[in-house]
């Protein structure tokens, strides 16, 4: 291993049925280092990371320490905690009923036995040298998210950790509580520990890293120093678009909707418990517009605080130019607008039951579920609506749970148009499904703007964006930054926003 390098991966493969998630990744960290771990979903950092942690079994490649001639092998977390690296997850994974004191500690004597007052004087002390504002004795679930991710950074380091993950730590934390845990981060870094930040907040990134390592499509696609990557070529080398090849790519919808025309939904300064900044937002009728942005950067927040699916904290809306309060998806479905979730399987379907229960789920929802459908009626929407949209099921009576990606998208559609919504939100509609499937909602989608619907459309692909919108919204870091209609339509253009405005 070369000098100063406390963690080298070198070869890593990480194979499931079908699917190479890691083809020979390499990834170096150095001693006293941040090094950011960037790419966008399925790009493989959850994966790297599992591996290196024992939660996988790597099938190829080798991982070395400092101070190891061989390789160390790591089948489990605790293989992991022993070689010396720890992780710290998104979600907190201590116990919120026990004291800060006994957080740090718990699973590990440390030689105190049963003597409290010396675990609490260690625990002072651990806390004090890294300017955690947490008292020992204070119950961690009275902590601030930010501090409870400081505590569990201050268990990690007191168990004498050379590596530490920082697996999107950020998430639930405001700006003065990123900004205390990046000064523990600095703090860890000038004592020579190595940081491996993994994140989707880019200024984030250019704030506190040193170097960038990109993952795409589960190979590496390079290792950065930081100053020598704009934030334009690194958004390009993530998506894996190149700027002179986007320049050449045009929108095939046309023009944009008639600026004159109804608005059907105007948002002014709304925001939610999910952590977006307050934005305004509007959508005409017969218009397709959309959020776009890298995986993490607000797109789907901005759309559940639409329609109620988060708890809306502040900002007016107005449906058809008349004030409405919508607090919960049933507010938004009776002012007329559906939404199709980015989660399919955790927000949309319903496994257990049959593809006619799940289209006539919303209606039924609206309709009240003391008044239900006959089974006449049920059948009729289910046969118009698999006919419709070419569902391939056996029977309307099929568990929707044995039926494939894209005909359960079908279906979730299909819930919603049988509403009959004035204006429906699409979240990641062609995620995870077969390029046929896709063309034909995206075509279905013009079809619906054309007949005189509203419809906001979400999607990783910038190329799917530019084919169905006519107007999108650009979003990083959980704000709007920009906003692109006409000519500016264009992929260079979006990464150049997302960016940060860079000239191209």
């Amino acid at each position: 291993m070369q000098e100063g390098v406390v963690l080298e991966m070198r070869g890593i493969c990480k194979y499931f049925p079908g699917v190479r998630a890691l083809q020979n990744v390499d990834f170096v960290l150095r001693e006293g280092e941040i090094h950011a771990l960037m790419g966008e979903n399925g790009a493989g950092k959850s994966t790297l990371i599992k591996c290196l942690t024992g939660v996988y079994a790597k099938d190829e490649g080798d991982i070395y320490m400092a101070g190891q001639e061989k390789a160390v092998t790591i089948r489990s977390p605790q293989d992991a905690q022993n070689a010396g690296i720890s992780t710290v997850y998104q979600e907190i994974t201590l116990c919120p009923n026990l004291t800060v004191a006994e957080n740090l500690y718990i699973g590990r004597s440390k030689g105190f036995g049963t003597s409290w007052k010396r675990m609490n004087a260690g625990a002072k002390k651990i806390l004090t040298s890294l300017g955690i504002p947490a008292s020992p004795k204070q119950q961690l679930g009275t902590c601030s998210i930010a501090v409870q991710q400081m505590v569990a950074i201050a268990r990690a380091v007191d168990m004498e950790c050379k590596v530490l993950i920082l697996d999107e730590p950020t998430s639930s934390l405001d700006e003065q509580e990123v900004e205390k845990l990046f000064g523990l981060m600095r703090d860890l870094k000038a004592k020579g520990v190595g940081i491996i930040f993994v994140t989707h907040f880019l200024d984030q990134v250019y704030e506190v890293c040193d170097r960038i390592t990109v993952l795409r499509d589960g190979q590496l696609v390079g290792e950065y120093v930081i100053e020598d990557l704009p934030r334009v070529q690194l958004v390009s080398k993530m998506l894996g678009k190149e700027l002179d090849e986007m320049a050449d790519i045009k929108s095939e919808v046309g023009a944009a909707a008639d600026a004159s025309g109804e608005v059907v939904l105007e948002a002014q300064g709304l925001c939610s418990n999910a952590g977006i900044k307050p934005f305004d937002f509007s959508v005409r009728k017969g218009e397709v517009n959309g959020f776009t942005g890298l995986l993490g950067s607000g797109r789907s927040e901005c759309v559940r605080a639409i329609f109620g699916a988060d708890h809306v904290t502040g900002g007016t809306v107005k449906v058809e130019g008349k004030p409405a309060h919508i607090r919960k998806p049933l507010d938004a479905m009776k002012k007329g607008i559906g939404y199709l979730p980015e989660d399919r399987k955790g927000d949309g379907i319903v496994g257990e039951l049959s593809v006619r229960e799940n289209i006539i789920l919303a209606l039924q929802v609206m309709k009240g579920f003391f008044r239900p459908f006959t089974r006449a009626q049920a059948e009729a929407f289910a046969d118009e609506y698999i006919k419709l949209l070419e569902i391939k099921t056996a029977s309307a009576d099929t568990p929707i749970k044995s039926l494939s990606g894209g005909n359960q998208q079908k279906v979730i559609l299909a819930r919603w148009l049988l509403t009959d919504p004035k204006y429906l939100i699409l979240d990641e509609p062609t995620r995870g499904i077969d390029i046929g499937t896709k063309i034909e909602i995206q075509k279905l989608v013009l079809k619906l703007a054309a007949e005189g619907k509203s419809v906001t459309f979400i999607s990783s692909e910038i190329d799917e964006m530019l084919r169905t919108c006519s107007r999108l919204i650009v979003m990083r870091d959980r704000k709007t930054v920009g906003e692109l209609t006409g000519e500016d339509l264009t992929q260079a253009k979006i990464m150049a926003t997302i960016a940060g405005g860079e000239a191209q």
